[in-house]
């Protein structure tokens, strides 16, 4: 059996750290998602025991995770970030994505229609966008935003919330993706989990009714609110709402229970960031555990685990992994790719 301990800072390769451990929570979580934790308990066993299944398959999750790297990758090879410059290769990278046979691993119904429409030359990605959508594919892809090194704050925010859009649209969940890169940038930074969720509030305060015209133009107005500050306040507000109750369970909940009764089922962006942190932040140095207890949950696991790994990850680094089951995850060479480049 795969123990759960483990410490792995010093030299810790962040970005090839987070992308494995989001890859390995979406692969552990796949199988689960759309059960109940007793169900899961009656097919794995015991929860502090699940193993990653040995054909080690991910979920559109990763396969979203590496457009957007491979968007980011590309556009900052060409220059200075900007939003311009990140638009092509994003748009690119989901049309590439929605087109290919291997997305077949039960896509969210946000982002098939969203890139369908992406495919029209032409067409404003604003008029893409799912305004009403705060669904968590808007987030669960966003840690490469958190990771590529070099960013401002503004460039890193503006990014973050820039991906979301072009396929959700609603402002929780350009909030929550702003937060989930946040976090992952300060955990890679080694700030103390402890502090994190502490961080993430006051990011949030600050950022209040902050609606970034340059990487968002006139997405608002797709909207009803009767001024972009209000627009986003609404989408921080849900984020803050949410912070609240992961502080308290932080403090609360048994790790012994699934994490969604705490935090919710993940289904929306802001509730995957508070699930998938809580699971990292009750076991901040027990990655394969913190990937286990998000597994063996009842809402959306695939989306939880993968976001729990990606925080783990970012916080311990590449040797938070068994290296059995690194490699034989599912892209594994692509996400090592990126690792190494951002690493670097």
């Amino acid at each position: 059996m795969t123990t759960g301990m483990t410490t792995a800072r010093p030299g810790k390769r962040a970005a090839t750290g987070s992308l494995t451990g989001l890859a390995l929570g979406d692969a552990l979580g796949f199988p689960t998602e759309f059960n109940d934790v007793p169900s899961i308990l009656a097919t794995c066993g015991p929860w502090r025991e699940m193993e990653l299944p040995q054909r080690a398959f991910v979920s559109d999750d990763t396969q979203m995770t590496l457009s957007v790297g491979r968007a980011l990758a590309t556009a900052m090879s060409r220059g200075y970030l900007a939003p311009k410059r990140l638009e092509r290769p994003l748009r690119e990278e989901f049309v590439e994505w929605f087109l290919s046979p291997d997305n077949n691993r039960a896509p969210g119904r946000t982002c098939l229609t969203a890139c369908e429409l992406l495919k029209a030359e032409g067409r404003d990605w604003r008029d893409a966008s799912r305004i009403d959508s705060k669904g968590c594919g808007a987030n669960m892809r966003v840690a490469p935003v958190g990771l590529v090194p070099g960013l401002s704050p503004e460039q890193r925010s503006g990014a973050a919330q820039s991906q979301a859009a072009f396929t959700h649209g609603h402002p929780t969940a350009l909030a929550a993706s702003d937060l989930t890169a946040h976090a992952v940038r300060l955990l890679a930074d080694g700030a103390d989990p402890a502090g994190l969720v502490g961080r993430l509030r006051s990011y949030a305060f600050e950022h209040r009714t902050r609606y970034d015209h340059t990487w968002l133009g006139d997405l608002w107005t797709r909207a009803q609110d009767p001024t972009p500050e209000h627009f986003a306040a609404r989408g921080w507000d849900e984020c803050l709402e949410i912070l609240g109750r992961l502080e308290h369970a932080v403090r609360t909940a048994s790790p012994e229970l699934d994490p969604c009764l705490a935090t919710g089922a993940g289904w929306t962006a802001e509730e995957a960031l508070a699930t998938g942190l809580l699971c990292f932040l009750q076991f901040p140095d027990e990655p394969v555990t913190a990937l286990r207890r998000a597994a063996c949950s009842s809402g959306d696991s695939d989306s939880i685990a993968c976001l729990t790994g990606a925080f783990a990850g970012a916080w311990l680094g590449a040797g938070a992994w068994p290296a059995a089951w690194a490699e034989r995850i599912e892209y594994r060479t692509d996400l090592s790719a990126l690792g190494v480049l951002w690493d670097a």
